[in-house]
């Protein structure tokens, strides 16, 4: 073997070296509460998507959270009173227009919101299943609900299936990024509408949350 055979031999054993130690197992940890969570190096996740829940629906419950007033019953002669039974809440989607796709994040943020009304003790939810099978019948896309006609139609086809309700609730997602250099800053916008389908009532709750992605010289320098 000549001299420039071996220096090539010992490249490639070299690079092999290389290779096999920077080859990694993959392994896992159960995150306990109180732990930190995760951070997403390139899109946002949990450490994202529940504080902006947290805020923007308990905001909004809270404030159309209302006591509800005492119905007393016209069989009953004396003053007792009953409570009136929850606000129903028919929450119809979550639409994404961020520049990220969310993946399985999306629904897990039905799945939250969802569990939200239902911790308010003074609003109920439609379960799901009943309100796809509801757009389903009537043909309708959930952001099309919002056409007076479209709504009336939705609300008479879930009153059919013994699903009234008193509110429709829509989530949407959007994000805006600011650029600097490889850096970026990405700022998630999670808006909550509510209208009352009685009296055509509107209400909006949004909340914010701003995160910065950096890439570091490693990473530069191996792209």
């Amino acid at each position: 073997m000549n001299r420039r055979q071996l220096i090539r031999a010992g490249f490639v054993g070299l690079g092999a070296l290389i290779l096999n130690g920077c080859r990694g197992k993959q392994f896992a940890k159960v995150v306990q509460p109180g732990d930190p969570q995760m951070v997403g190096s390139h899109g946002a996740g949990s450490e994202t998507f529940k504080p902006l829940v947290d805020q923007a629906v308990g905001s909004l419950l809270a404030r159309n959270a209302a006591p509800p007033p005492q119905v007393t019953p016209a069989s009953t002669s004396g003053p007792e009173a009953i409570a009136r039974p929850p606000l129903r809440i028919c929450f119809v989607a979550v639409e994404n227009k961020s520049a990220e796709e969310i993946g399985d994040f999306k629904d897990q943020i039905y799945q939250i919101i969802d569990t939200r009304i239902v911790e308010s003790h003074v609003f109920e939810p439609i379960n799901k299943r009943f309100v796809d099978a509801g757009l389903i019948e009537t043909r309708l896309r959930p952001d099309q609900l919002f056409v007076p006609a479209n709504m009336r139609t939705f609300v008479g086809v879930m009153e059919k299936q013994g699903q009234p309700f008193d509110y429709l609730l829509y989530a949407t997602l959007t994000s805006g990024t600011t650029r600097e250099n490889q850096n970026y800053q990405r700022d998630y916008l999670l808006t909550m509408e509510m209208i009352n389908v009685r009296t055509g009532q509107y209400d909006k709750q949004s909340a914010t949350l701003t995160k910065g992605y950096h890439q570091s010289r490693v990473g530069r320098l191996l792209n």
